[in-house]
């Protein structure tokens, strides 16, 4: 259950939005990396929350004017501090459209009532329904709790504090080293049923699903990342280093296992939630194998992806000379016929070094 809930996206749908007004994922991520630690904005909004002050700070776009009311015009260059101050008045502060510069401060805004909202507070109501109306971003810190919220179009953000989402990316990070363990031992098992000609589609399932499963599990945390900024550098190499190869390896396996093609295997499989993919059914439903579950024989491009041999060299050699079984078993003459003496050779040394692996 734990495992489920640390998955669900830290995005929650604010009210029905009005005339389609959605954000896209790249929006979000986008308006993420403006407020992350480390930048002048994060530390303005930290500067807030510790004065034990609230604020609405708001994003300028075309129609806003209509909006706004009172107050007075400043123009002046974003600094936090400057931030800081002004959130010591009741009114909403305007920022320029790129968040350089300070256009207005202690203004009333007055959105459309008729916007559904459900928020209870009126700093909270005045932010959503402004953030939909005016389709931009509206930072509310809440003075009583201490909460940073960010609203844009229809979607609400609680932004969390650094120490909290440090946590979440290490209890993900501990999550990703079982789940990579798991995937090099399924690979490694699956090489010896590939070298030695014992094809088994269910060892095959178990290196895809832990591949899924490690692909869902870093992009539902990518926002966690994001909003780490510029802390835990270690902790988000550590987590690139999990995932190397993970992507391309699982896309091999399925290459040489679905009765379909790469593209529309993967695409049945990235359509799967977390919890389907946990089921093996799911993973022969995708590569079309679920009737049969018996496999004759295989290419074999992930086997001689780990060899020497380019990927148009693995074409000409599946080509000509077979399946994998066919092409371990090969002739001398026929591999230096298709590779050439030298480079046989090679691909000879190769597929006994990963034997004795």
């Amino acid at each position: 259950m734990d495992e489920k809930k640390e998955m669900q996206t830290q995005i929650v749908a604010a009210a029905p939005e009005t005339n389609n007004n959605k954000a896209t994922k790249e929006e979000v991520i986008n308006i993420l990396r403006q407020v992350t630690p480390g930048t002048h904005m994060r530390a303005g909004i930290n500067g807030v929350v510790q004065a034990k002050k609230g604020a609405l700070i708001v994003v300028d776009k075309t129609g806003i004017d209509k909006i706004i009311d009172g107050g007075f015009k400043l123009n002046c260059k974003f600094t936090p501090q400057r931030l800081i101050e002004l959130s010591k008045m009741d009114g909403a502060i305007i920022l320029s459209g790129d968040m350089k510069r300070i256009t207005h401060a202690n203004v009333t805004l007055y959105p459309d009532t008729k916007i559904p909202t459900n928020e209870t507070g009126t700093r909270h109501k005045t932010s959503e329904r402004t953030a939909k109306m005016i389709g931009t971003l509206v930072i509310c810190i809440s003075e009583r709790k201490n909460e940073i919220n960010l609203y844009y179009k229809n979607i609400k953000y609680p932004l969390r504090e650094t120490s909290e989402v440090m946590n979440r990316a290490t209890q993900m990070l501990s999550i990703l080293e079982k789940q990579r363990e798991l995937f090099d031992e399924y690979t490694e098992q699956l090489n010896m049923h590939e070298i030695y000609s014992d094809l088994n589609i269910e060892q095959s399932c178990k290196v895809i699903q832990k591949g899924i499963t490690i692909e869902k599990l870093l992009a539902s945390h990518e926002k966690t990342l994001l909003e780490l900024g510029n802390e835990g550098p270690a902790l988000k190499q550590r987590i690139r280093e999990l995932i190397k190869g993970v992507e391309k390896e699982t896309n091999l396996v399925i290459k040489d296992y679905t009765k379909l093609n790469v593209k529309k295997s993967r695409k049945l499989l990235d359509s799967l939630t977390y919890e389907e993919t946990l089921n093996p059914e799911n993973i022969l439903t995708a590569l079309a194998q679920k009737e049969t579950k018996i496999i004759e024989s295989i290419k074999g491009w992930r086997i001689l992806d780990r060899t020497t041999l380019k990927e148009k060299e693995i074409g000409e050699i599946t080509s000509k000379i077979g399946s994998l079984k066919s092409i371990l078993s090969a002739h001398e003459s026929d591999l230096i016929q298709t590779l050439g003496e030298e480079k046989s050779k090679e691909f000879v040394r190769d597929i006994e070094k990963i034997k004795n692996q």
